[in-house]
């Protein structure tokens, strides 16, 4: 009975010990603002020269080449100790966001999940400007500037479990004309205008008169009037992007005040002011506070979805074995739009890291992230 009381206050001692530690922890975090993965480090007693080790593969990552379009998926697993690190090249333009997202068959596997942009011209650099929260598997980001981006992916030390990774981009708006798609635009950003003393400094959307307009996120109306080239026209202002957005051309116009909700209609598709001799449409633009004029497109234009694989009960190579007497390895997984990084022959080997659809992504024998098609190789 003695020994079963001292056993409960010793583990009644050890949960008070280690609630404090985690406050002093947490009250410690908010003065010195560590990264996640120096609170990995720290929270999980990794060792200096084991950590500086796992560290330094972000290095490599930066050097790799890979280069995906969206929606991009991927399944692999990760062993403890391998060190495995992917990182994806992906262009993104201000209005589309960008979202990751890592399932693995355990919560308590951690991903580290770190953005980084691509910076200079003639000397190119990749510089750090966004990571994930500590213990989060999830990441989205929205660029203000049009540019490359590296997304840096790299599990835990002791990660043991497949994975599969999405990565996204959505755009920042709904569509502007009620049930319009992508290919309603035929008229683009920077076209010429009046014989060429202008350009176009917005996109046009082509619809039936009268197909409502709506408001494409959440707002206030600054203006609603006619007047100039626009015709009958409405201006949203999106105080969180710190831009308005100019509805022009409109047969007439909703009657709006005030703040509005997303979906909400503004007015109906025209062909006002000075489109008074082409068919109806919406000229849709957006206006910085700063700048002037921006290309709309990213901030309206429909993606496609995300095909999904299961990816628990998969059975993944370690190493793969190059079947045919030549394989180019590619920077992306197709063979109309990448380019060939290294050709290999027979009998050559190839470290697996994850498999898109009918591509591996491998590292070779120089350490250097590549994709091969599955034809070409066969698992060790």
């Amino acid at each position: 009975m003695k020994e079963t009381l001292q056993i409960k206050i010793l583990l009644i001692s050890l949960v008070l010990l280690t609630t404090a530690c985690s406050q002093i922890n947490k009250a410690s975090d908010f003065i010195t603002n560590p990264t996640a993965k120096e609170k990995y480090q720290r929270d999980f007693n990794i060792s200096d020269e084991l950590f500086e080790l796992w560290q330094s593969r972000v290095d490599l990552a930066l050097m790799d080449s890979v280069n995906i379009e969206l929606p991009y998926a991927e399944t692999g697993r990760f062993s403890p100790r391998s060190f495995q690190i992917y990182s994806y090249e992906i262009e993104l333009q201000p209005g589309e966001i960008l979202s990751f997202r890592a399932e693995t068959d355990s919560v308590k596997e951690l991903v580290f999940i770190e953005l980084y942009q691509k910076k200079g011209d003639s000397v190119a650099r990749f510089e750090k400007i966004e990571t994930a929260e500590f213990q989060k598997k999830e990441f989205s980001f929205e660029p203000e500037e049009a540019g490359t981006y590296k997304m840096v992916i790299q599990p835990e030390i002791e990660a043991n479990s497949p994975f599969l990774f999405k990565i996204q981009k959505r755009p920042a708006y709904i569509f502007p004309v009620l049930a319009g798609k992508n290919n309603s635009i035929q008229s683009y950003w920077g076209a010429v205008r009046a014989g060429g003393a202008r350009s176009h400094e917005g996109i046009d959307i082509f619809a039936k008169r009268g197909t409502p307009v709506v408001a494409a996120t959440d707002g206030r109306i600054t203006y609603t009037g006619e007047k100039g080239l626009g015709g009958k026209q409405v201006w949203l202002r999106d105080n969180k992007r710190n831009q308005s957005l100019y509805y022009a051309h409109l047969d007439s116009i909703h009657p709006n005040s005030g703040k509005v909700k997303v979906g909400d209609t503004l007015g109906y598709v025209g062909n006002t002011g000075n489109a008074r001799t082409t068919p109806p449409h919406l000229h849709f633009g957006i206006y910085k506070s700063y700048g002037g004029a921006i290309n709309p497109l990213g901030f309206v234009f429909q993606t496609s979805n995300l095909e999904i694989e299961d990816f628990t009960d998969k059975l993944f190579p370690g190493k793969l074995l190059v079947a045919s007497s030549k394989a180019n390895l590619r920077n992306r997984p197709d063979t109309r739009n990448s380019r060939i990084m290294k050709i290999l022959s027979a009998n050559d080997t190839l470290n697996f890291l994850g498999k898109s659809k009918d591509w591996y992504h491998v590292r070779t024998f120089e350490d250097r992230a590549v994709f091969i098609h599955q034809s070409l190789v066969s698992p060790i």
